[in-house]
């Protein structure tokens, strides 16, 4: 697979993350996990208003929002994620897919490989289980995605 099929911001992280090699390919990865924004005010006092994703070895929480138009009609997606300070991995995952998808349109989002976090490079430097964290991530967010879609539809 190559990154012609993935949104132009995503394209662009995992471009960078190949021209790496391993260990600074986990640098950026590492950079990823520090640059993760904070939940804001709103949902921070709402955890009910996360969905964990159970399959990061880490506790991992995000919730999906769409933006609407003037129209009604949606703009784009914004994404929200927690996790916690010292699971930098599964953080770094979370930074990625929120540079990489934060504020793209439903159908970019939908359009997304789901073996995307393969494309990265960090297979063998990461362990499977934490590969699946991420593949479950972004699981998660499409599900998010599409069920919003439809109900709007």
């Amino acid at each position: 697979m190559t990154t012609q099929a993935l949104p132009s911001s995503l394209a662009e992280i995992v471009d960078d993350f190949q021209a790496l090699t391993e260990p600074e390919r986990l640098q950026l990865l590492l950079e990823f996990s520090e640059g993760l924004p904070e939940l804001p005010d709103r949902l921070k006092d709402h955890p009910e208003l996360l969905e964990q994703v159970v399959e990061c070895q880490s506790p991992l929480f995000l919730t999906v929002e769409t933006e609407k138009d003037d129209d009604g009609s949606a703009s784009a997606v914004r994404l929200f994620f927690k996790a916690p300070a010292e699971a930098p991995t599964t953080r770094g995952f979370a930074g990625v897919l929120h540079e990489g998808l934060d504020g793209l349109s439903a159908e970019e989002i939908l359009s997304v490989p789901d073996d995307m976090p393969e494309l990265l490079g960090l297979t063998r430097a990461i362990t499977p289980l934490r590969m699946r964290g991420m593949t479950a991530m972004l699981g998660r967010i499409k599900r998010k995605v599409a069920a919003s879609s439809a109900a709007r539809s």
